[in-house]
């Protein structure tokens, strides 16, 4: 059995794709996060060919334009239709391509601070989107955000806000993404994630530390988070899916996790396996491949 681990291209940010692409097979990452952003916005084609001859497998894709409102770092366009149909696009550019995979959202700031109105139309939003997402056979995960950037970026940023935009959507196809770095404060988790499992379609993994930046994550094990615990809630709800390693960081620090995109993808994916291993009894085959691959750490170091 692999290990259910992959990587988000937002953890090798300045690398373009086709560097993320030769690096991820390099490390022997088998599943990848793909950022639109990285891809040419004209034509794509070559880059979705590139990417099925990898032999990476897709499990999850962050549009280009991935909110239904606007974001700090993404204001324009201000108007949510044509957000939503830039969403549309996406999800029909790659659907024929990786049937089954999962498109991130946020949902953006509230309008004018109005929430209540903000519930509303995110809501008669993620309907319309959710029915495109399950005419194109895949799904789409609200993903909460920490506090922190509450109406930054995000008007939902608990499990318990995220679970009415997802009853408000009634599809099938619209879930719930967890992130790790966003939800570890959150005290009614393991609660809600027993109530919505089947709703789980993602899982984003980092730790945290107080950020110096708005960018400023730690690799698994490297912060605060009791991972180990918040991943076997996840696990016990029942989610068998993939837990992608997203990495937002800091150039101008010189501890920034950007500037060893190797080293931080092999101690990423080490640090990964031992939290497994620990969690499940990976298999001792697995467990030497961890070995090895600290030993390519300590080599790096």
């Amino acid at each position: 059995m692999k290990l259910p681990f992959g990587i988000s291209q937002f953890t090798t940010s300045p690398l373009t794709f086709e560097e993320d692409l030769d690096l991820y097979q390099d490390c022997g990452i088998d599943y990848i996060e793909v950022c639109e952003d990285k891809m040419d916005e004209i034509d794509p084609q070559p880059q979705i060919m590139a990417l099925l001859e990898s032999g990476l497998s897709v499990e999850s894709i962050q549009p280009r334009l991935h909110s239904v409102f606007p974001l700090q770092t993404q204001p324009e366009p201000y108007d949510s239709l044509t957000r939503v149909e830039a969403f549309r696009e996406t999800i029909e550019t790659f659907a024929p391509h990786f049937p089954g995979v999962t498109f991130i959202t946020v949902t953006g700031q509230a309008p004018g601070g109005n929430f209540k109105e903000a519930y509303a139309e995110a809501g008669r939003f993620y309907r319309e989107l959710g029915i495109i997402a399950e005419a194109n056979g895949v799904s789409i995960a609200l993903e909460p955000l920490n506090p922190i950037s509450m109406n930054v970026d995000s008007f939902i940023c608990s499990l318990a806000h995220a679970r009415r935009l997802i009853d408000a959507a009634a599809s099938p196809a619209f879930g719930l993404c967890i992130d790790t770095w966003h939800l570890w404060e959150d005290e009614s988790i393991a609660y809600h994630l027993r109530e919505i499992a089947p709703k789980i379609f993602a899982v984003h993994l980092s730790d945290w530390r107080t950020p110096r930046s708005p960018r400023d994550r730690k690799l698994p094990g490297d912060g605060i988070i009791p991972l180990q615990t918040f991943l076997r809630t996840i696990h016990d709800s029942g989610y068998d899916g993939i837990y992608t390693l997203e990495l937002f960081s800091d150039l101008t620090f010189t501890d920034s996790l950007w500037r060893q995109p190797r080293q931080t993808i092999d101690m990423g994916r080490a640090k990964f396996a031992q939290l497994w291993s620990e969690l499940t009894g990976w298999t001792e085959s697995q467990k030497s491949d961890a070995a090895s691959l600290n030993g390519r750490i300590s080599v790096l170091a």
